[in-house]
């Protein structure tokens, strides 16, 4: 009667993660802590580069956008995931679904490209220092920054209209944790190719652009890395830049899974790559560009200290 009543006024029900009570208390634990530690860490980066005028660099404005990308990210997700493990309502309106598949392919998308933005910034400032300045100078951080949020909002204003313009009418029952493209195209009894081709198109253009993109200016800078004299440095520049393509081509790896295969094959599988990227890569993002930063660490304990002297 329930799930006839939620069909009825427009509502759908997110089967989330699992049915079983022990594993539900486990996966709320586990999303709790990874969610506190995404925006705490994310929350410390930005309030590091706004109180450090060392930090006031291409590198560090293009991080907080990611910062900020990923707090709102996660948001758009965790919250849900974690009211609906312990609750046995899982309903979500068209409206709060729509909204939530807007924001999340919205800021899904912006991440790509700002990943293959600071990809190239860091090619610039490695491969190209001389002429650094002159690449990558205010106007072009503001350009490349606005460019990245413009294509995302652009792209997730195209596409989920497109999708809640078709009819549910085989269920309501959403096979996932939260609201996504891939898994409504089977709820719908009308031939979604044409949606299924259009968000082809779009991943593919997003993707198949920054995804190249960061991958050869990564290419260029080991290169530019091996040839520093000085094995010290060539093995700390190595290890930066390997654990951040490690964590770039995790994160378009899992996005080109979820985007870029028909939707008749969606299983069970594609929720645990969704939450690689929607839960885990945020939480790792800070960490990994920036926690082992020397000047981001210092700020962080000094502003710390001074809080705890006060």
């Amino acid at each position: 009667m329930q799930d006839s009543n939620q069909t009825a006024s427009g509502r759908f029900i997110l089967l989330g993660l699992s049915n079983v009570p022990y594993l539900q208390v486990i996966f709320f634990i586990v999303f709790f802590i990874m969610y506190i530690i995404t925006l705490s860490g994310n929350v410390l980066l930005i309030f590091a580069v706004r109180t450090n005028p060392k930090l006031h660099t291409p590198m560090y404005f293009f991080l907080s956008n990611l910062s900020m990308i990923d707090i709102c990210f996660s948001s758009t997700t965790a919250p849900k995931i974690l009211i609906n493990t312990l609750s046995e309502d899982r309903s979500i309106s068209l409206m709060g679904c729509a909204l939530q598949m807007y924001f999340h392919l919205a800021l899904g998308a912006t991440e790509c490209i700002i990943l293959a933005v600071m990809a190239y910034d860091r090619f610039a400032a490695i491969c190209r220092p001389l002429h650094y300045q002159t690449i990558i100078n205010k106007k072009m951080c503001l350009s490349l920054a606005s460019l990245s949020w413009a294509v995302g909002f652009g792209n997730a204003s195209i596409h989920v209209p497109l999708t809640f313009q078709l009819p549910f009418c085989k269920s309501h029952h959403v096979n996932h944790f939260f609201c996504e493209m891939p898994p409504f195209f089977k709820l719908s009894c009308k031939d979604t190719r044409p949606n299924e081709i259009a968000m082809n198109l779009a991943a593919q253009i997003i993707l198949l652009s920054a995804f190249p993109l960061t991958l050869i200016s990564y290419i260029y800078i080991i290169s530019t890395i091996f040839k520093i004299h000085s094995s010290q440095g060539r093995e700390k520049a190595f290890s930066t830049c390997a654990s951040h393509l490690t964590v770039v081509s995790l994160y378009y790896g899992t996005v080109i899974f979820m985007y870029l295969k028909p939707h008749s094959i969606y299983s069970e599988t594609d929720k645990a790559v969704s939450i690689l990227y929607t839960t885990v890569i945020p939480m790792l993002n800070p960490i990994i560009y920036s926690m082992r930063n020397k000047d981001v660490n210092d700020t962080i304990k000094k502003k710390l200290s001074r809080q705890s002297n006060h």
